[in-house]
């Protein structure tokens, strides 16, 4: 299968397994969606994530979070897609939320979250938002 957004297909992979109230969700495996997962793991969003074989593809097993049995991610979003490139500098980054939620970025200092690219004073490309 050829996808044209993986990190859009990650993301919409979490938001239907929560909808859904699974334990875990499968993605496919990649560098960078795993460095997506472990922002969404250091900002607690999500229980964890493993990689393990299946079929001889490799691939991400998702653990979801719940507090009280509602998703700890209430809204994800893609913000920046393959056809329109959304990027900002460091003075002009979003808050999500008044700061309730996060903004994952793609910086040249690697995949972090809004608060993380405001300490290290890079910008760069806002992958998608969290609540």
């Amino acid at each position: 299968m050829n996808l044209t957004d993986p990190i859009g297909d990650m993301l919409t992979r979490v938001r239907n397994g929560q909808s859904a109230k699974l334990a875990a969700v499968e993605s496919p495996s990649s560098a960078f969606r795993k460095r997506v997962l472990e922002v969404l793991l250091r900002e607690g969003y999500i229980r964890g994530f493993s990689e393990e074989d299946r079929g001889g593809h490799p691939t991400l097993v998702i653990e979801l979070k719940y507090h009280e049995g509602e998703a700890a991610i209430r809204r994800i979003d893609r913000v920046s897609t393959p056809g329109r490139r959304v990027y900002a500098r460091l003075k002009d980054l979003p808050r999500v939320y008044n700061g309730l939620g996060i903004s994952i970025l793609s910086t040249p200092a690697g995949v972090m979250s809004d608060n993380e690219a405001r300490a290290a004073h890079v910008g760069g490309e806002i992958l998608c938002r969290v609540f």
